[in-house]
């Protein structure tokens, strides 16, 4: 692996079966596809072999909210090859009666040509698709 390249990442969910449904569809729409998986965790591997795991919240913290502003995980955004492929993720959250925050647009003010959806998943996590020329 490179240096400098991320080997994995681990939301904590209050649902886990939940966010297994959302995750099932969104992260193969991105190129991952499930990579393990047990009562309390379930991973999917990147094309890149970054690894997403879910885990469940230990009973105690179950129904805690996310919240982006306080230190840690502000969001987390995913590759898109064109903006053509962004607007067919937007396509299919809509269609999965996902929280959208923010609909396809371009985003001068980040880089020249980003272009990008924002969106919540099950726990309120903020995740975005960017294309970036």
């Amino acid at each position: 692996m490179r240096v400098g390249s991320l080997n994995h990442v681990v939301l904590t969910v209050n649902d886990l079966a939940a966010s297994r449904v959302f995750y099932e569809r969104l992260l193969p729409a991105l190129g991952y596809r499930i990579g393990s998986e047990d009562a309390e965790n379930v991973g999917f591997i990147g094309a890149d072999r970054l690894s997403i795991f879910l885990a469940q919240a230990p009973e105690a913290r179950r129904g805690e909210t996310f919240d982006r502003y306080r230190v840690g995980l502000h969001h987390l955004a995913f590759n898109a090859p064109d903006r053509a492929f962004v607007d067919e993720i937007f396509g299919k959250l809509v269609a999965w009666g996902a929280t959208i925050l923010d609909a396809p647009a371009e985003y001068p003010q980040y880089e020249a040509g980003y272009y990008a959806v924002f969106f919540l998943d099950p726990d309120g996590i903020k995740l975005e698709v960017v294309c970036v020329p």
